[in-house]
């Protein structure tokens, strides 16, 4: 069986049937370049302002993380080199920084060079010099790029909006959500989800209730001959990479650097706070949980 989506968020929602779920109110849009989802118990009129809001807190985290919005904060940054950027975008990059500790460099928003090069084919030498997190200079909300740099949040960008929702709707009084911005986040449950793999297809479920789960898979879409989770000295351990913490961006940014990580360093990074399940598919489908 073979499953394909631009970035393989390989969790398929089937909320558990219990009576106070089955009356919930479901919100489906897209946001990010993908199908979203929210799902949330409430009168009408109440689920359509969180709603509404919600969608407005989607459009301000594209408009800060947006690549193909030449007006988007990082787009500015990538082409000018040096940006001062609005409090969010600094507060995704100290996740980011804790990411990149945790995975020992192996998530890496610099790769965005490379990441071209081999999209388009070209050489890629100059590219996979350009790599280097602490190369950016960041003073306060100013930040600097070094050298050839240009940064990607992709692999953690979808997983701090869905906090931002999930929060938000918390906020506004909803004990029992489902936010799916490409990462999902539970609140109240239980949430039953399907993990699944792009070559071997669904392997397992699982049920949270306060929880997010990011997953990542490279072959979901392949670049060239090889997936799209890229890494100047790596190249991908897993065929797909579960993890369960308590923030979707954490998930986010873990499951997609840990792609690239061998089981030690998966073993350590299952241990560090706020994480709380990380499951690994190999190559020919072989799943462990951790």
């Amino acid at each position: 069986m073979t499953v394909t989506r631009r970035r393989f968020l390989s969790i398929a929602a089937s909320f558990a049937a219990t009576p106070a779920l089955a009356q919930g109110h479901t919100w489906s849009g897209r946001a990010f370049g993908a199908d979203v989802s929210i799902v949330l118990n409430g009168p009408a009129d109440v689920t359509t302002r969180a709603v509404q809001k919600a969608q407005t807190l989607m459009k301000e985290v594209e408009g800060m993380f947006s690549l193909y919005d030449p007006t988007s904060d990082l787009a500015v940054l990538n082409m000018t080199g040096e940006h001062t950027v609005p409090a969010q975008f600094e507060t995704l990059m100290q996740i980011a920084d804790v990411a990149h500790t945790l995975t020992d460099g192996l998530f890496d928003p610099t790769i965005q060079p490379l990441w071209r090069a081999l999209a388009d084919g070209n050489d890629v030498t100059a590219a996979q010099a350009s790599v280097g997190w602490d190369r950016v200079d960041r003073r306060g909300n100013h930040v600097r790029l070094g050298p050839g740099q240009a940064l990607t949040f992709n692999g953690i960008a979808q997983g701090f909006a869905t906090d931002l929702v999930a929060d938000t709707l918390r906020a506004l009084g909803f004990t029992r959500t489902l936010v799916n911005i490409g990462e999902y986040r539970g609140a109240g449950g239980p949430w039953r989800l399907g993990v699944a793999d792009p070559q071997h297809g669904l392997l397992a479920t699982r049920t949270i209730t306060d929880m997010a789960v990011a997953t990542s898979s490279p072959m979901a879409t392949p670049l060239g001959q090889q997936g799209h989770i890229v890494h100047a000295t790596q190249a991908p351990h897993w065929s797909t990479v579960t993890v369960e913490a308590e923030t979707a961006a954490m998930a986010d940014a873990l499951s997609t650097g840990l792609v690239l990580a061998d089981r030690a360093l998966v073993d350590r990074v299952r241990g560090a706070k706020g994480v709380h399940r990380i499951t690994i598919v190999d190559p020919v489908g072989n799943l462990t949980t951790l």
